[in-house]
Formats: C-alpha cells, structure tokens, sequence
C-alpha cells in the first residue's frame, strides 16, 4: 500500500524502548511500597519513643561537631551556635547555664555552657574560636525550646568567628552529617550497654527494649556516673 511503512521492532531500538518501559512501570510500586513500609517504620519508632537516626532532625546547611554542637554562618559574619538533635533526643529535656556573656574571648573546645537535669550536668564545648555577641536569654525563660526548637529558636550562642575555615575543617554536613549520626546512634547504644553493666545491673535500670533499641531520653534516668561517662565519651572529643 503506497505510504505505508511497516517496521519489525525487533530490527529496530523499539524493543529496548518496551523493556525500559516495562522495567519502571515495574519499579514505580515497588518504590512506592518501600516509602510506605519506611513511613511506618518511622512512625512506629516515634510512637515506642525509640531513639532512631532516622527520626533525627539534620538541617543542610550547618556544621556539626563530633561534640554534639552545631555552628551555621549567617550572612552578616556572625555564627550562631547550638546543640544537636541528636544529643537532645538522648538527654531530654534539661535547662542551661550560660558560661560566657557578649565581648568573651572563646577557643575552639572551650566550655561555653552546662546543660542539667535533677542535678546532673553536662558540659558543652564550643565548635568554634572567636568573641561572644550574644547569649539566647529567652533559654532561661522557655528551656523547653532548646528541645522544641534545636536549629531555630534553641540556638546558645551567636560569635564573631576567628579562624572558620580552619574550625569547621573537621565537621560533618550534609550526607556527611547524616551518615555519621547514624554511626553515633549504633555507638550511643554500645555505650549504654557497655555502661548499665558497669554502674547499674539492676534490671530496673536497664532501658533497652525489645530488638536491643534504646528508648529515646535514654540517659534521663541514668545516674549521675553514666553521665559523666558519656560526657567524656561524646561530648568532649577531640576534633
């Protein structure tokens, strides 16, 4: 029949094109009953309390240190720093006490404030060097932001930085920062382990739930000598 033309698809790229089709109309439920299994998974773990990396809160953007504190540069030159989501989950709700005022000098690794709870403290450790601008007062009048609101409102400190680049060098972001709270969640759980056996094997004290996962404000209940353990475990290593 004159124009028309018959063309064998088996001769022709036309059968690849059918079998990549076919290939993603086959992975489109497949990827979509994954997200669905991953979204009730996460909200299990937030409905049994059950501290999990992937329920943890990691803004793009900042600089997080081994020592728990983050640091952001805002456009005007100052850096606003605070503590992470991860250490927050870990410790529940505490109040701090503010160690420098506005025109204190401060190094990298320096104490810049104490978070507490029933009398027991943990010291933080400044990610950055340089001089205090501001203190966030409004810590002391609603404590409870500093877990409410880590990367916004709960921020500690903003400082004049004196050697950023060199600071930061040893921070974690993005996918970075992601990936290694994850390994900090696997090692806060061998720690606990490790450290109710040492100083409470009473079984009343032992918090781990079913599958060995750790309950979130773990270390609310623990004494006074787990706390101490953990500060010089997390959050006063050398970076």
């Amino acid at each position: 029949m004159d124009g028309f033309s018959y063309y064998n698809i088996f001769e022709t790229k036309g059968i690849e094109y059918l079998i990549t089709v076919a290939f993603f109309l086959l992975l489109v439920p497949f990827w979509i009953a994954l997200n669905r299994q991953a979204k009730a998974t996460k909200k299990l773990n937030e409905a049994l309390g059950i501290l999990s990396a992937n329920l943890l809160k990691i803004p793009q953007g900042l600089f997080y240190s081994k020592n728990h504190t983050w640091t952001f540069l805002e456009r005007g030159g100052a850096a606003r720093i605070g503590l992470d989501d991860l250490l927050l989950n870990i410790i529940g709700e505490v109040k701090i006490n503010n160690l420098k005022a506005p025109g204190d000098k401060i190094n990298k690794g320096d104490v810049i404030a104490e978070i507490g709870q029933n009398g027991k403290k943990l010291k933080i450790v400044s990610p950055v060097s340089g001089e205090v601008l501001k203190s966030n007062h409004m810590l002391h009048e609603t404590p409870e932001m500093l877990n409410e609101d880590p990367y916004g409102q709960g921020w500690i400190y903003k400082v004049k930085p004196n050697n950023w680049m060199a600071d930061t060098q040893a921070c974690y972001m993005a996918e970075d920062a992601i990936n290694w709270s994850k390994r900090e969640v696997e090692r806060f759980k061998d720690f606990m382990a490790e450290s109710m056996k040492a100083h409470s094997p009473e079984p009343s004290m032992v918090i781990m739930q079913d599958g060995g996962e750790i309950s979130r404000n773990a270390l609310a209940e623990m004494p006074g000598e787990i706390w101490k353990d953990f500060e010089k475990n997390f959050m006063t290593a050398t970076t």
